[in-house]
């Protein structure tokens, strides 16, 4: 039973997370960036070394002990899921900015982490790959 409270919970912040209120977008997102908005999380087992693959958190993965991701919308807001103490996730809010076409600046508000890049390898076909490099 709590398995199934807690893959409910998951599901419903995960969909809430999707929600997108603010349909204008940003003047400062560059068109080919326009494709992150929404939720993506770490399909880990398809990760090529330092490169860390994403897919839609809408995405049949297979069964896992848990997967970390982020979500972008369109006016400069991010989340980033963690894997909270109680299995769940654990959202933390942010801001992220493209500094150029496949570069972008992730900055948390609560400042548990410093400032990181995610380097824009490639987004097609509804997968995701970036490196993260700290700063």
């Amino acid at each position: 039973m709590r398995l199934f409270t807690t893959f409910a919970g998951l599901s419903v912040l995960l969909l809430a997370a999707t929600c997108n209120p603010d349909s204008q977008g940003s003047a400062d997102t560059p068109p080919n960036l326009k494709q992150l908005e929404g939720t993506w999380l770490h399909a880990q087992e398809e990760d090529q070394g330092e490169v860390r693959v994403y897919r839609p958190n809408t995405y049949a993965f297979p069964p896992s002990r848990g997967r970390t991701g982020f979500a972008f919308d369109a006016n400069g807001l991010f989340t980033q899921y963690d894997i909270a103490p109680t299995d769940g996730l654990e959202g933390h809010k942010g801001r992220w900015k493209a500094q150029n076409d496949h570069t972008i600046r992730v900055s948390l508000d609560d400042k548990k982490e410093p400032d990181y890049l995610l380097e824009l390898v490639s987004l097609e076909n509804q997968v995701l790959k970036v490196k993260r490099k700290d700063l």
